[in-house]
Formats: structure tokens, C-alpha cells, sequence
């Protein structure tokens, strides 16, 4: 059976590495567009703008299939990859790791270097909360009124979510079910007179 859970961070965290006199501040949060990256990303570019460099690595997508890293001006696969890599080994999603660099004026070279952003950025996920999330699935539910008991017998039942209720002579619902429930409780929902559903979103 296809997995309905996936691990992300509650809310933003934070670590320090420190090297030869270079810092390494790591700077994690929870994201869920390119978009939202974007505006963080140049958010840190002011706030540490004496950083000489701004290294990252997001995953997204619950099948965390969306994915970037930026060396931005370390040597190639220093910064970014071992960021990345970190983000794999505890198999997060929806999160962005963005680690400053201060030099300190000593070259770390290249194996220094990629264990200072990975050790980085393993200080700012040991400090975050991690929390696993089931994948939901969001139906509107169109259905006659004479249909609304039984269709709020089932969402009883399942324990579904529901929102955006309107009962009238044709009534409207969106409800919201983890992923490993939709065809039993779609099938459930299927039965009911006059009842169509339409998938409206995954989350």
C-alpha cells in the first residue's frame, strides 16, 4: 500500500557550525512553493548581508520529488549536496536549509568544507520538531438535501474533515480524508442518490 505520511519541521530552527574561524549559521523552515523560497532566500541575503556566502537545499511535494541546491560561489558540490543530503537522511519535505557562511580566512578545502555544511545543517534539524503528517485528500461533495443525513452519517463515521458547508435543495460540502481511506470511503460516499463528488485538492 502506497504511504500516506510524510516528515517535515514544525517551525523554523537554527544551528551553528564553527571552523578555522569561519561560522556557519543554519537557518531551516518549513516551505511549501519555489515562491515562498524565493522571498526567504533574499530575506537572509539582507539580514546577513556580511555573509560571504548563501548555501541551500529545499525538498518539496509529498512524493519529494521537487527539489534544488545552490553553492552559491563555494566550489561545486561543497555546500548545497551535503545539505541535501542531510535533508534525505531524515527523509524531510516542505523544507528549505539555508546555511551563511562567515569566513574566517582560512581555505577549509573541499572535504572541509562539505562536512562544515553538513554538520551545519545537522545542527538546525537536531534543533527543529519534526513532525510526521498524513497526506489528505480534499472531494467536494454535490448532492439533493433529501441525501444530507446519509451523507452526514458517513463523514460521522469515517471522521472525516468537512468545510465549506451549504445545505439548500442541492447542497455542497468539502471533505477531507487521509489518503489510505479515499476508496472506502469514496465507495461509501458513491451509494448515495444524486451524490457527485469531485477531487479539489492534495495535501
Amino acid at each position: 500500500m502506497e504511504s500516506d505520511t510524510y516528515k517535515t519541521i514544525v517551525t523554523y530552527s537554527q544551528g551553528i557550525y564553527k571552523e578555522k574561524g569561519s561560522r556557519f549559521i543554519a537557518m531551516a523552515y518549513p516551505v511549501t512553493s519555489p515562491e515562498e523560497i524565493k522571498t526567504i532566500i533574499a530575506k537572509i541575503r539582507k539580514e546577513h548581508f556580511n555573509a560571504k556566502h548563501h548555501c541551500y537545499a529545499y525538498m518539496l511535494g509529498l512524493k519529494r520529488l521537487t527539489w534544488r541546491v545552490n553553492d552559491d560561489g563555494e566550489p561545486f558540490g561543497t555546500a548545497g549536496k551535503p545539505i541535501l543530503g542531510l535533508i534525505n537522511s531524515y527523509n524531510l519535505t516542505n523544507i528549505l536549509i539555508v546555511v551563511s557562511r562567515y569566513f574566517g580566512g582560512t581555505l577549509l578545502g573541499v572535504s572541509g568544507l562539505i562536512n562544515a555544511y553538513r554538520t551545519a545543517a545537522a545542527t538546525a534539524i537536531k534543533n527543529a520538531e519534526i513532525t510526521e503528517q498524513t497526506i489528505q485528500k480534499f472531494y467536494e461533495l454535490t448532492f439533493p438535501y433529501s441525501s444530507a443525513n446519509d451523507v452526514m452519517r458517513i463523514i460521522k463515521e469515517e471522521n472525516t474533515g468537512q468545510s465549506h458547508q451549504n445545505f439548500d435543495l442541492t447542497c455542497t460540502i468539502i471533505v477531507n480524508f487521509r489518503l489510505s481511506a479515499g476508496s472506502r470511503i469514496l465507495n461509501r460516499f458513491s451509494r448515495i442518490e444524486g451524490l457527485k463528488y469531485k477531487h479539489i485538492d492534495t495535501r
